[in-house]
């Protein structure tokens, strides 16, 4: 009925209750997947640098000091593991192994251009750089503040100002071609 905070929920697994881990997992699960596909563009992708960051959260939960949000510290560890990523594997493997966006019901006229415009910006995103894929990310997706981007990713404020206006003069660049 009541939901706990992360910060009950973090004290719990700290004392070895599964079930604390467990709900800490399922409220992040989804904005980690959803900032891992439109990182890496992948579904597959996605779910290992999902399972790479809880990894992470896992083994170093006990060293989270608590001196900013949980989610500001699970982002940051989302956005390095992204950065190995991409230092293990090229960013642009095909555009066209981004996935479908499945649907239950027969999807409506509406329904079908937002999941053509979605794809479109995820194909276009997967050619920014990552820096700019990164903040813009974070800004949009994530919706953290100029501070808290230039916390996470360890440049200031006005760079990361500078590249999330950067990235959107080419992502409208890039979806005027494709949508043209």
């Amino acid at each position: 009925m009541f939901e706990k905070s992360d910060e009950q929920l973090i004290a719990k697994a700290l004392q070895g209750n599964k079930q604390a881990w467990i709900n800490l997992l399922k409220r992040y699960e989804k904005p980690i997947y959803n900032y891992g596909v439109r990182m890496t563009g992948k579904h597959e992708d996605a779910l290992d640098l999902m399972q790479e960051v809880f990894i992470s959260v896992y083994r170093n939960l006990a060293t989270f000091r608590q001196e900013g949000s949980f989610k500001s510290w699970l982002f940051r560890i989302a956005h390095y593991r992204c950065i190995e990523f991409y230092r293990r594997k090229r960013p642009m493997d095909g555009l066209d192994d981004i996935p479908e966006i499945e649907c239950e019901q027969a999807p409506s006229e509406q329904h079908i251009d937002s999941a053509i415009e979605n794809r479109l910006l995820i194909q276009a995103m997967q050619q920014l750089p990552l820096a700019q894929k990164s903040v813009i990310e974070l800004k949009f997706f994530g919706q953290f503040t100029f501070d808290e981007i230039a916390e996470l990713t360890g440049m200031s404020a006005n760079t990361a100002k500078s590249r999330m206006y950067g990235a959107l003069e080419k992502l409208k660049t890039l979806m005027e071609v494709d949508y043209a």
